[in-house]
C-alpha cells in the first residue's frame, strides 16, 4: 500500500420536502450522491465516505412509522449492491452509512464498508443512541424509535488503500470506541453524522481532533449541510473535515454547500506520531477495569 491516500468527504443537503413518499426521498438522493462519489473520483479520492443515512432526509426529527419503510437489508439491498457496482467501476473505497433492516423488523443505523473492487468487506452498527430533543417544538434526535444499539462491535475493515474504522455520529462522544478502534489497527477512522448548529457545534472541532491524537490516526468528520423541511429543527452546518494524529486541519468543507472534500492521508505521520508519543506502549489497561463496571 502506498504511504499517501487520498480521502474523499462527502456533505450535501436534502433537496426533498419530509412530507413526500421515502421512495422519491431515496431515488433523488441515491441519483444526487452517486454523481458526487464521481466527483470524488476524478478528484483523486481512493476512500469515499458519505454523509450519515445518506439517501434522505434526518427522519429522526421525528417520531414516525413512515420512516422505517426506508430500511435495506446490507449486504443484500439495493443501495449497497448498486454502490458496490460503483465501487468496482471506479475502483474506489466506499464507506456507506444507510438504515438497515435485519429480519422482519430489526433496524439499526449502519454504514456498509465496500472494497474497490467491489466487494462486500462488512459493516459497522452505531453504538450510542440518542434520544434528546431539540427547541420547543417537539422534534429532536429521537433516535431510540428507529435504530438498536448496534452488535457487531468496532470492526477495522482492510481495504486496499488503508485500515478503516467506521463510527457514527453521536458515536464521537465516547471516547472508548474510538481507542478499540486504534488498538485495532484503524489508520483513519471515518465518522458520518447528522449534527445542527445550537447544539452540538462548539464540540464539532474539539472531540474529534482529540480522538486523533489521543489515538495516532486519521479522522473524517461528515456533516449534512442546510435545513430539512418540515421540521427545520437547526442547520445542519457542514465543514466536514479530515485531520491528522497531530491534530492539525487537512481539509474542510463550507459550512453551507453540497461538496466533496478532498484531503490526504499520509501513513508515515501516523508512525512519527506513534513513535514520539507513545500512548498505546504506556496505556494501563490493567488498570481501567472498574471502568466497565461503574454506573453513572
Amino acid at each position: 500500500m502506498a504511504d499517501n491516500v487520498k480521502i474523499g468527504l462527502i456533505q450535501a443537503s436534502n433537496d426533498v420536502d419530509g412530507n413526500q413518499p421515502v421512495e422519491v426521498h431515496k431515488q433523488q438522493a441515491i441519483e444526487k450522491h452517486m454523481k458526487l462519489v464521481r466527483e470524488a473520483k476524478e478528484k483523486g479520492a481512493q476512500i469515499i465516505c458519505l454523509q450519515e443515512i445518506f439517501y434522505g432526509p434526518y427522519f429522526c426529527s421525528e417520531q414516525n412509522t413512515k420512516w422505517y419503510d426506508a430500511a435495506e437489508e446490507i449486504p443484500n439491498g439495493p443501495t449497497t449492491k448498486l454502490f458496490q457496482e460503483l465501487a468496482k467501476e471506479l475502483s474506489v473505497v466506499i464507506v456507506l452509512p444507510i438504515y438497515e433492516r435485519e429480519g422482519i423488523a430489526t433496524y439499526y443505523n449502519t454504514a456498509a464498508v465496500i472494497d474497490a473492487d467491489g466487494s462486500y468487506l462488512g459493516k459497522y452498527r452505531k453504538q450510542h443512541i440518542p434520544h434528546v430533543g431539540v427547541g420547543d417544538d417537539g422534534y429532536g434526535f429521537w433516535e431510540k424509535f428507529y435504530f438498536k444499539p448496534g452488535n457487531l462491535g468496532y470492526p477495522v475493515f482492510d481495504t486496499a488503500f488503508a485500515k478503516v474504522g467506521v463510527y457514527i455520529c453521536y458515536d464521537r462522544h465516547f471516547p472508548e470506541g474510538a481507542r478499540i478502534l486504534g488498538l485495532k489497527g484503524a489508520e483513519i477512522v471515518l465518522n458520518p453524522s447528522a449534527t445542527v448548529a445550537g447544539l452540538s457545534e462548539y464540540l464539532w472541532k474539539l472531540e474529534q481532533p482529540a480522538h486523533a491524537v489521543a489515538n495516532g490516526y486519521y479522522l473524517g468528520a461528515i456533516n449534512r449541510v442546510g435545513t430539512e423541511g418540515p421540521w427545520n429543527m437547526g442547520e445542519f452546518y457542514g465543514q466536514s473535515y479530515l485531520v491528522d494524529p497531530r491534530g492539525n486541519f487537512v481539509a474542510m468543507g463550507s459550512r453551507d454547500r453540497d461538496e466533496v472534500i478532498i484531503g490526504e492521508m499520509n501513513k508515515k505521520m501516523i508512525r512519527e506520531v506513534r513513535d514520539t508519543w507513545q500512548f498505546y506502549r504506556d496505556r494501563r489497561p490493567e488498570t481501567y477495569q472498574e471502568m466497565s463496571e461503574l454506573l453513572p
